[in-house]
């Protein structure tokens, strides 16, 4: 990006405002991000919260930009995919647990995979339009500590009992439990609309895109040396904070190679023929929180600190993946950033070609080339692997659902500001439900 080469979004002042027209966009500054080591479900985090990882990051951003001053934070926007029934006040519930000042509002949000940055999103859209001065967004998900429900049998047998009016009615409401009905909801990790796995899709995609097993292993490998690389040379050191005995991402295989992935069974599709999704080109279910501080810039010139960078765009998507998949895979499950990509950048006149740095989440390998054949095939020029997630991503780190856009957000502002100049950086997250969350950040 040319260092001529004018902003989009203009910085206007507060007393540009008027009652009279609506307030013109203001640039959004990513100031930093902080985030708890991701780790494998049932593992280290097998007892953490949602609420106590969320916490945790909350608090590590906190003490590293003084934000325990009353006032400095102007909210806080989180979520989580897997909540239990006591995370109805999720975002709220971590301020008054955290190092913030207790006054600070706060709000959940919830986009499947795409809730991190859509938290991100919403918390810049009051930003820009002059609303706040400043936010932290993100979110938390563990599949370790996973709300478990009655079965809806039991559920109704219960309720029934609770409008009984007398205690006869209430007993023989209560005398049709039987055995059966004491099995748990154990939530599935399924679309309501078919039944089928995010992986039981992905490999649907993977048919129909022709990706090979090769190809995955080679993104798979690729994520885990470049994840350990960024370890080894220090890039996370103030963006991880510890927890529970962890200090880096308990899925990284920094020995990871294409030949030992390659060993591993097919473990989606292998009802078709020649299956090639294996749980090493795969994300686990992962547990962690991650969170970033976003302001405007004056908030940020005021106390001295320099952004990362600016998100400057952002676009949503949805695919009828229900009748793609039947129809094939061409529009599956995962594949909606195939269509929010070429949109966004459209409206800002840009290419493949003007990005320095692209981040893709890595819910599966087959997904993240599936979605590069696609843009393709829409007439985006091919992506430069040397630019593609260059400090590894979901793969490697794993993937706690609601967790991730805070961590591609910032990974994504911290490589653009290493640059140290001009620089533009592309982000784009599959969700379920046939969903993608895409932005631009942009460093001038």
């Amino acid at each position: 990006m040319s260092a001529s080469e004018p902003s989009r979004l203009k910085l206007v002042e507060p007393s540009d405002f008027s009652p009279s027209e609506p307030p013109r966009a203001r640039r959004v500054a990513i100031v930093g991000g902080t985030r708890v080591p991701f780790a494998r479900s049932d593992g280290p985090y097998a007892t953490a919260s949602n609420q106590e990882m969320l916490t945790a990051a909350v608090n590590g951003l906190a003490n590293r930009y003084g934000l325990d001053v009353p006032g400095v934070v102007g909210e806080v926007v989180a979520g989580a995919v897997l909540k239990h029934s006591r995370d109805f006040n999720l975002a709220r519930e971590t301020v008054l647990g955290s190092k913030l000042d207790a006054r600070t509002p706060a709000y959940d949000i919830q986009q499947a995979c795409g809730t991190g940055l859509q938290a991100i999103i919403a918390a810049a859209n009051k930003i820009a339009l002059g609303q706040t001065e400043s936010a932290i967004a993100g979110g938390a998900d563990t599949a370790s500590d996973a709300p478990l429900g009655v079965n809806d049998a039991l559920r109704r047998i219960l309720l029934e009992a609770r409008r009984a009016r007398s205690t006869g009615a209430r007993l023989k409401a209560l005398a049709k439990i039987r055995p059966g009905h004491l099995v748990p909801e154990i939530p599935r990790n399924a679309e309501p609309r078919t039944g089928l796995s995010m992986g039981e899709h992905a490999a649907v995609t993977a048919r129909a895109w022709g990706v090979s097993r090769e190809a995955q292993d080679e993104l798979a490998a690729t994520s885990h040396q470049r994840l350990a690389a960024a370890y080894e040379r220090g890039f996370f050191r103030d963006l991880v904070v510890p927890f529970r005995d962890l200090t880096r991402d308990q899925n990284l295989r920094p020995d990871s190679t294409v030949e030992k992935l390659a060993a591993l069974k097919p473990v989606f599709g292998t009802d078709g023929p020649e299956p090639t999704m294996t749980a090493g080109n795969s994300t686990p279910l992962t547990d962690g929180a991650a969170v970033v501080l976003l302001a405007s810039e004056e908030w940020a010139q005021a106390r001295g600190l320099e952004p990362l960078a600016y998100l400057t765009a952002y676009e949503t998507a949805a695919v009828d993946f229900v009748r793609g998949d039947v129809a094939g895979g061409g529009d599956g499950l995962l594949m909606a950033p195939a269509y929010a990509v070429p949109r966004m950048l459209e409206r800002t006149g840009l290419g493949i070609e003007d990005f320095d740095l692209i981040e893709v989440h890595e819910a599966f390998a087959s997904q993240v080339l599936a979605t590069l054949a696609a843009w393709e095939k829409q007439g985006l020029a091919p992506v430069d692997r040397d630019r593609l997630n260059v400090a590894g991503s979901s793969l490697a780190t794993g993937h706690p659902f609601a967790a991730t856009g805070a961590r591609i957000v910032a990974t994504l502002a911290k490589l653009l500001a290493e640059q140290g100049g001009p620089g533009r950086g592309l982000i784009s997250i599959c969700a379920a439900g046939g969903q993608g969350v895409t932005a631009v950040l942009e460093r001038a």
